[in-house]
């Protein structure tokens, strides 16, 4: 059975198909600049990748192209044969603690959770009606960020603010990265071979989250109503004193929407450095002696420990660590400065281990109380198993 994984950002498509179930991937690749001009394509098949250059005006095109490619590449003979499409969703609110047939209710659903994921959840509709329109018979699935975390206990989602806050505007605890901190503590309970475990899952790129997992089921977790909140990201600025923001509106003379953009795409990373929003470039300023670079490198990482810690002693104890996404997988000096910082709790790097990228791999040595694991993610995966589950 073939099952699409389709991540639809405002001006692109993301995808990977795989053969179920035995997870083999067939193809994948992403549509950029969707709607804009110049936009492209690129393509991964057997080993190769083909970038191509072609006028994408909206998604529903995007999504005829790329079933052109699947149909050109062999990868399927007609679109018959693809049962499932997942799409991912970053917002479901309360509303949804699992994958979901999309039907009307759900769509509505999602549209009223705009305002909660302004950029994330319109253009996954936009997605999901467009794969609607070219592939109708495929059974179409809904996989959202936020169902891990639907497991928190209330005095880990309610805010202290008004309670009517909760009851009249939906204003909680919600999470992101749900997919990944699935995956990863799924997979780390393979590794342990037992599933009675206490984890701490950091998945780290230019998003970024840290999660408490019990047992498999989330307990807690640093993203909040959005995913500006919790750890320090690329261009968001994450935990800080709300008042600031009141503050500065009336300092720089700001609307909302303005004071919006400046925390969520002008601040975290680039905001310190007024350099780079991507880890790799702040790597490369800190080797350079860049005093802003490391700054916000030391601050980083001292966000990861401190959410750490906390996981640690709110959990009373730990069986393991995780590292993943882009930062997690491939920053080696980002987790040996987190790693030696826990040297309290008896944990100890590996520096031969710890001198790869992208590897499933343990990094810390035999005699450390906790290891710590770098786990590749796989988000589209997660999707088209959840969304197998339901086509078969």
């Amino acid at each position: 059975m073939k099952i699409l994984s389709v991540n639809a950002g405002s001006s692109s498509l993301k995808f990977q198909m795989y053969e179920m179930p035995e997870e083999k991937a067939l193809i994948s690749g992403n549509f950029e600049r969707i709607g804009i001009h110049n936009s492209f394509y690129t393509i991964k098949i057997n080993g190769e990748k083909i970038k191509k250059e072609m006028d994408l005006p909206n998604h529903k095109v995007a999504f005829e192209t790329l079933v052109k490619e699947l149909e050109e590449n062999k990868v399927v003979d007609s679109l018959e044969e693809i049962s499932g499409i997942g799409h991912r969703v970053v917002q479901g609110g309360a509303y949804f603690d699992k994958t979901v047939v999309i039907d009307d209710d759900v769509i509505a659903k999602i549209e009223e959770l705009n305002v909660l994921a302004p950029l994330h959840n319109p253009a996954a509709i936009t997605g999901i009606k467009a794969a609607m329109e070219v592939i109708p018979n495929a059974v179409q699935t809904a996989v959202f960020d936020t169902a891990f975390h639907q497991t928190m206990p209330e005095e880990n989602y309610i805010y202290a603010v008004p309670y009517e806050w909760y009851t009249d505007y939906k204003v909680r605890r919600y999470g992101a990265h749900g997919t990944s901190h699935m995956y990863v503590a799924n997979r780390m309970n393979e590794i342990l071979g037992r599933t009675d475990t206490k984890l701490i899952t950091c998945h780290l790129g230019n998003g970024a989250s840290v999660s408490a997992v019990v047992n498999g089921k989330c307990v807690n977790t640093s993203m909040g109503l959005t995913p500006n909140a919790g750890l320090i990201m690329g261009s968001r600025c994450g935990d800080m004193d709300a008042t600031v923001v009141t503050y500065m509106m009336d300092q720089l003379k700001v609307s909302p929407a303005e004071m919006d953009i400046l925390l969520n795409k002008k601040s975290g990373l680039l905001g310190v450095t007024n350099l780079s929003s991507d880890m790799r470039d702040i790597d490369a300023g800190v080797l350079e002696g860049n005093e802003r670079c490391e700054l916000v490198k030391r601050m980083f990482v001292n966000r990861v420990v401190e959410y750490i810690a906390k996981y640690y002693v709110e959990m009373n104890g730990c069986d393991a660590i995780v590292f993943t996404a882009g930062i997690g997988e491939n920053s080696i000096t980002t987790r040996r400065r987190i790693v030696n910082k826990l040297g309290v709790l008896g944990i100890y790097l590996d520096e031969e281990a710890n001198d790869s990228r992208g590897e499933e791999k343990l990094i810390t040595t035999a005699d450390s109380k906790i290891p710590c694991y770098v786990i590749p993610t796989d988000e589209e995966l997660m999707i088209d198993r959840d969304t197998y589950s339901l086509a078969k």
